[in-house]
Parts: C-alpha cells; structure tokens; sequence
C-alpha cells in the first residue's frame, strides 16, 4: 500500500479507478451499454459498444445517472424494455431483516422495522452463542442480490426511489450490515481491512444494462470508502480502494439472468476457428457456423478459482 493520501477521490473521475470498475472479466473487455439510453450522445453510446472513459467523464461525467436523476421518459422506457423496477430502502430492509433474522434466530439485530421506515439498534449487534455462531461467521456469508440495478439490497448509500442520501450509521444493505460488525468488533486498520476485504469477496450481483452494472460497482467502493473514513476518521488511501475495486470488479458482473450469459456477445466454437477449409485458404461459409454464447465467469474466492456462474446454478 502507498502512504500518500488523496483527499479529493473522485471515483467517477480517478481513471485508474475507473479502468477496473468498467472491467468484464468474461471478456477481458469493457462493459457494453446494453441500452439504447445513450444512443442521442453518438455512435459509440449504441446499446452493444463498450463503454469507455473518455465517454463518462470530463464534460460527460454526468451521462450515466442513478435512475432517481433519470427523465421520466427514461424510466419509463427502461421499465418497458427490462422491467426495470426499484425497491424502496424500506422495503429492501425488510426482506434483509427476514434473512437476518433466520440467521441470528431473533429480530431486530440492526433495526427495528416503522412505518415505510426503520429505526436503527444502536447497542452492538449481538450474536448467538448456543449454536456458536460469530460475528466472522456473519461477515463470510455469501449474498447474492438477483438484477441488482444499483446493488440498493447490498450497499444502501441513498433510497433509489426517493433520492435521499442514508447516514452511514442507518445503512440496511447486505454489506453495509458487515462492514457495520466490522467497525463494532475491530479497532486494528490491518485487520479491518482484512476483515472487510472478506466482506466485499462475500457479495455478489449482476445486473443486464451496463449502467447499473457500473453504479452498482461504485455505490458498492463508495461504501467501503465512507465506512472506512466513518470509523477511522481520515480519508481511506486510493490504492487500498483500487485493491477492492479489483475485488469488486469479479463480484458485480453484467449479465442476462435467464441465459447466464454476456448480453449481445456471442463466439465462434474453437473448431471453427481453424478447420480444414481454411488451412486450405478458403473461406468458411460463416452462415452454417452457429455461434455459441459466452457464459459469464466469477471468481471463488476460496479457491481461487474462476469458475462460471451457471456451473453454481447446475449445482457446481
């Protein structure tokens, strides 16, 4: 880790920051548009460009917007091409609560449920002892949150309907839940970035438009940011946030849902690539190769191994 601290981390604009968090790692490319949102900005805003840098930041930097920013047309049109529709934190707190509570075998471990609200447990979070579970158990759960738009299950840094800004301390998200009985059990800046780096390789979402996919990512290194600096007071190094934005680069992917694969990429099969047509310098008919599509990858972080994501929903 360097010792320079950058007091002005502007996630949106560090392009070294930016380079990992638009990262496909199915495809070693960028992510692509998926969209036709953008279309009015050019050729390379077309739902299967890549997105590239200089296409979001400078005078662009405010192109890709959290859709409580979005026109009215926009959300619309998004809700009629993907069924694009955003849970409310109130409500994304109570489907958290409920797999909290199975987990802790009582209610109200973070928060006690109000009207379209919450108010937050302000003692420590307290964990079971007769079946000897700890708060590190808590922080390797896995958690998956399904077409995550902007991961508002995982990382609640504002209410995606409204708008409003969550104080770090009220958060409800999956990993905002972790990071909170990391700052509750730790007191070491080591081992909390050891522990917290187990709480990021612990979440996992995807999403089809590559937006989403991009807001999820930074709302995500947003959070670590802000829970880092609400605990130790000081602004949290850039190359401690490029070390979990690598993390969170593997964790938060594009992908369709139904088919498990990159949306609009497909490949050639490897036999095609080299048959006995061409070593004879003729050209394939390309018409009777069927191209296949191209699964999405994740990595496990227990073993190290990169693996795709439909060989864990065959059961892998």
């Amino acid at each position: 880790m360097g010792n320079k601290v950058d007091r002005r981390i502007d996630i949106k604009e560090n392009k070294k920051l930016l380079s990992i968090l638009l990262k496909d790692k199915t495809t070693n490319r960028n992510l692509i548009w998926a969209t036709d949102n953008y279309e009015k900005y050019g050729e390379n805003y077309k739902r299967n460009c890549t997105i590239c840098i200089d296409l979001i930041t400078g005078d662009y930097r405010n192109i890709i917007k959290p859709r409580v920013e979005k026109s009215k047309d926009e959300q619309q049109k998004r809700i009629r091409d993907k069924a694009e529709v955003f849970s409310a934190s109130w409500i994304c707190n109570i489907q958290n609560n409920l797999v909290d509570d199975a987990w802790f075998g009582y209610k109200g471990a973070f928060n006690i449920e109000t009207d379209n609200n919450w108010k937050t447990s302000n003692e420590k979070v307290k964990f079971p002892i007769d079946n000897n579970k700890t708060w590190k158990d808590y922080v390797k759960l896995n958690r998956l949150e399904i077409a995550c738009g902007e991961a508002p299950y995982l990382a609640s840094r504002y209410d995606v309907v409204s708008g409003k800004n969550i104080e770090v301390k009220d958060r409800i998200g999956l990993l905002d839940r972790k990071l909170r009985v990391i700052n509750e059990n730790i007191d070491s800046e080591d081992e909390w970035i050891k522990w917290s780096t187990e709480a990021v390789k612990s979440i996992y979402g995807y999403d089809w438009q590559g937006d989403n996919v991009l807001l999820a990512r930074q709302n995500i290194l947003y959070t670590i940011k802000e829970f880092f600096e609400y605990k130790f007071n000081k602004v949290i190094d850039v190359d401690l946030l490029i070390d979990y934005a690598k993390i969170i680069s593997w964790n938060i992917w594009q992908m369709d849902g139904i088919t498990m694969t990159v949306p609009y990429i497909k490949t050639k099969p490897k036999s095609a690539q080299m048959s006995f047509f061409s070593m004879l310098g003729e050209e394939n008919n390309d018409s009777e190769i069927k191209e296949e599509p191209v699964f999405c990858k994740i990595k496990d972080w227990k073993s190290g191994k990169v693996i795709t994501f439909k060989s864990i929903v065959n059961g892998g």
